[in-house]
Order: C-alpha cells, then sequence, then structure tokens
C-alpha cells in the first residue's frame, strides 16, 4: 500500500486493520473515486469466511475523510443487510446500535470494529441460510455440531454446478503457536477440516459421502505438513459428530510428535558440527536449513542442509555452492540438490552426520571437476 497517496486519517484505518486483526485480511485493488486521482479512498479488501475469501469493497470519500465508509458487499449476498431490521410496517428499520452508529474516524481502531461486526453478522447469515435448506441429513449436521466453538458454515452454489453446503471445522483444542518455542507466527495456527455436502439428493437411498480436505496456512509447513495426513475413511451412516473425535486424536500425535522433531533436527546440526565446523547460517526455530562453510584442499564450498519436517523418517537434501565459480551473470555455481546417499533412521545422530560427510568427501571432487568444466565452457 502507498501510504503517501491515501488520506492519512483513512491511512490510519487500514493499517491498524491490517496489522491488529487476528484474521489475515489482505487488501486486493485501491483506487480512486473521485477527479482528483492522486487520492486513493477505496479498496477491496479479502476477509477469511469459511477456508476462503469474501470479497467487500470499502468506500471512503476523500473529500469528507470524518465520513463513515460505505461497504459493498459481494454480487451473491444481495440479501445480507446487516445493520436493519424489519419494521412493523413496509420498509426497514436501522437497528439501535452499530459500528457506524457513533462513527470517529480519529480513532484508528474503527473500520476494525466494523469489519469484524460485519463479519459476525455475516456469519449468523450463511448460518441461518444453511438452516432453511430442506435436507434433513444437513438438519441433523447442523444440529449435532452447531455448538462446537469456531465452526463456519455456508452455501456454495452456482449456475453451473447444484447446491451444496461448506463447512469449515477447527480441530484439536491445541495452540499451536505457543508449542513452538521463539514462534515467528503473527496469526494463530489452525488445521481445519473442510466438509462439502451435496444437498437435497433425496432419491438416493445411501446419501453419498461428503467431500473431505485438510486445510490449514502455508506458514504450518515450516513445522508440519497436512499433506502427510491420511484422513480416515467416511463410513455410511456416519456423520461430522462421529468422525471427528477419531480424526483429532490421530492429527494431535502428529502435530506433538511434529514439535519434537524440531529438537531432533537442532541436535543433527550440532552433530555436523564437529565434522564441518559452526555452521554460517542455520534456521533457528524449525532447523530446516543449515549451511556450512567446508574445503577439499583448495577448493572451499559451502554445503547447504534441507532438513524435512518428517527427519529423520527422510533424510536431508544436500545442495553444494562453490565460492570461487561463477556463471557469467556472476552466480555462485550451485550442484542440484541430492538425496541419494547412505541413510538411516536408526542410526544415532554421530553416524547419520559422519556418513553425510564421508558421502560429501567423494561428492565434492565431482562437483569440483563440475564447476571447472562449466568456467571453461564460458570462455
Amino acid at each position: 500500500m502507498a501510504a503517501d497517496t491515501v488520506p492519512p486519517l483513512i491511512a490510519a484505518q487500514l493499517n491498524y486493520l491490517l496489522t491488529h486483526s487476528p484474521l489475515s485480511i489482505k487488501v486486493d485493488q485501491m483506487w480512486s473515486g473521485g477527479k482528483n486521482h492522486n487520492f486513493l479512498d477505496r479498496f477491496t479488501l479479502l476477509i477469511p469466511f469459511c477456508l476462503d475469501y469474501i470479497r467487500w469493497d470499502v468506500i471512503y470519500n476523500a473529500q469528507y475523510p470524518l465520513a463513515a465508509p460505505d461497504i459493498i458487499f459481494g454480487p451473491d449476498d444481495e440479501n445480507f443487510h446487516p445493520f436493519h431490521v424489519a419494521g412493523e410496517g413496509e420498509g426497514d428499520a436501522k437497528s439501535p446500535k452499530n459500528s457506524l452508529s457513533d462513527w470517529n474516524n480519529k480513532d484508528p481502531s474503527r473500520l476494525l470494529s466494523l469489519i469484524h461486526e460485519l463479519r459476525e453478522h455475516y456469519m449468523s447469515y450463511q448460518r441461518k441460510r444453511v438452516g432453511e435448506v430442506d435436507d434433513d441429513r444437513l438438519k441433523f449436521e447442523v444440529s449435532t455440531i452447531i455448538s462446537r466453538e469456531g465452526i463456519e458454515m455456508c452455501m456454495n452454489s452456482g449456475v453451473e454446478k447444484s447446491e451444496e453446503v461448506k463447512f469449515a471445522v477447527p480441530l484439536m483444542d491445541l495452540d499451536i503457536n505457543k508449542m513452538v518455542l521463539g514462534c515467528p507466527w503473527r496469526h494463530q495456527q489452525k488445521i481445519h477440516l473442510q466438509v462439502i455436502f451435496p444437498v437435497g439428493r433425496k432419491y438416493l437411498s445411501v446419501p453419498p459421502a461428503p467431500r473431505l480436505k485438510l486445510v490449514s496456512s502455508s506458514e504450518l509447513k515450516a513445522l508440519f505438513s497436512i499433506e502427510d495426513v491420511k484422513l480416515p475413511p467416511w463410513l455410511d451412516g456416519m456423520c461430522m459428530a462421529g468422525y471427528l473425535p477419531n480424526l483429532e486424536e490421530t492429527l494431535e500425535e502428529q502435530v506433538v510428535e511434529a514439535v519434537s522433531f524440531i529438537d531432533v533436527r537442532r541436535r543433527f546440526i550440532e552433530a555436523l558440527a564437529p565434522l564441518f565446523g559452526r555452521p554460517v547460517e542455520a534456521d533457528p526455530i524449525f532447523c530446516r536449513k543449515a549451511t556450512f562453510l567446508a574445503a577439499s584442499g583448495v577448493f572451499t564450498f559451502l554445503v547447504h542442509f534441507f532438513l524435512p519436517t518428517q527427519f529423520p523418517k527422510q533424510q536431508p537434501a544436500l545442495m553444494l555452492q562453490s565460492s570461487q565459480h561463477f556463471s557469467t551473470q556472476g552466480i555462485p555455481i550451485k550442484s542440484s540438490q541430492m538425496a541419494d546417499y547412505p541413510w538411516s533412521p536408526r542410526w544415532e545422530l554421530s553416524q547419520m552426520a559422519e556418513r553425510v560427510f564421508e558421502f560429501l568427501a567423494d561428492e565434492s571432487l565431482i562437483f569440483k571437476k563440475y564447476c571447472n568444466e562449466s568456467q571453461l565452457q564460458q570462455h
């Protein structure tokens, strides 16, 4: 965001929203609504909801910066009227109290309060829509899962596809952020189960199983990959309330194990030090990367270690980088990543380090020859 082209009061509101919201809200685009295109006074927000993003346009007016913004919701939400309640007669009557009723644009937290309040209304709106679906199985699913903290649900429908209901179910009562020493994540890490049910196929004697998928933020991959989790099968007659306990128990064991692997990776990097010397660089939190300076005669090079989350079940990938040979663009010559070398997860960490060192003693000669030939081809 180019802060110098956004009116100061509007910039303060937006910056506060982006830096203080527990949700990972993003700005998709900004533009000017007036003749003076130097001032960007409206923007599109991408707001996390039900494991996707909803797009809302926030419309300020640079000529009247003290006025509250207008919010334009998505084209599929024309029936979403969060700050109006039906009156006794014709028309609508405003609800008595909301974030717009006593707007103060000099308070930078007001946009955050508004967006969060609207999102809460939107959750209730989607929950009401799901509750109105004429589908006995879905009504039962909602009744057994509605009390679960943090669950979100929404209708999915389109011109080319039949209606479906999507549930976003947060899993495990674990504070993953607190489990990682020196945790770098600004947002709380959660793993969700996405469950998508087709709507209203009453002609089927046995309802089809829902589509299931684990979802997490990309940041969590530094610790744990949900791609490594095998979902248990959904049996005939099963419901979410019966499916979740077994999944959560298995998932919690795997997350706890993944956290314990951090220390194993750290001790492996420490086991490399007597052979390679102190690392030039190392990942201090997740211990997924480490770089050492090595030499073979007068040939000096860097050894990059890339440790998978499943270490030591899976061995590290290695990459060599010359300190003396460069491409025509001035980029150091590197090898491809190597993982085809002797390894056993049952070895002691010191033995793992020794076997890697022995492998690199031979591999460094091959790499040196490759570097020399690459430079000869440049001339």
